[in-house]
């Protein structure tokens, strides 16, 4: 009995081991079936958890509030926002694959909520993760290399001018 019950165990802990494996490695090749899957189970799982604290003052994870670009809702999604001076920087480990993503440059424009402030932002940009990598911790950088996750967006905040153009 004791036998089939640790050659049982024995057998999950390998299978979650290559499914661990399988996902690592689909994250770093950026496969459509890995992302897609990944994409489904973050928003249909994770997010919906993330959401009971992203904004406030010392959680993990930011929203970005943007207009879907078919159905025209007001859509919020929990990101990881980073701060730097006027402009927000999110890692984006999945690529340009998100819904949320591709309804942010289609508006040219969004909401984030950080640290328990909410802030309107404009002039989306993909911008290469190393140019950027100095801001984030250790611990971030070290996982966007190991899942190569080459980009990050850019966003300014709207209400402040830049430099060289005239206050109204």
């Amino acid at each position: 009995m004791l036998q089939s019950l640790l050659a049982i165990v024995g057998v999950l802990l390998v299978l979650g081991a290559a499914g661990f494996a399988v996902i690592g490695l689909g994250l770093r090749a950026k496969s459509p079936i890995v992302l897609g899957a990944l994409i489904w189970v973050a928003k249909h799982g994770m997010n919906r958890r993330q959401m009971r604290t992203a904004g406030t003052p010392g959680a993990y994870a930011g929203i970005i509030r943007a207009r879907g670009r078919v159905s025209g809702r007001m859509i919020e999604t929990p990101v990881g926002i980073i701060a730097d001076g006027d402009a927000f920087l999110i890692a984006l480990p999945y690529g340009p694959r998100p819904q949320w993503l591709r309804n942010v440059f289609a508006a040219g424009e969004a909401t984030l909520v950080h640290e328990g402030a909410t802030y309107a932002v404009d002039r989306p940009e993909m911008v290469p993760t190393a140019s950027v990598a100095r801001l984030f911790s250790a611990t971030d950088q070290r996982l966007f290399r190991m899942l190569r996750v080459d980009d990050c967006l850019r966003l300014r905040r709207a209400d402040v001018q830049e430099l060289g153009t005239a206050a109204a």
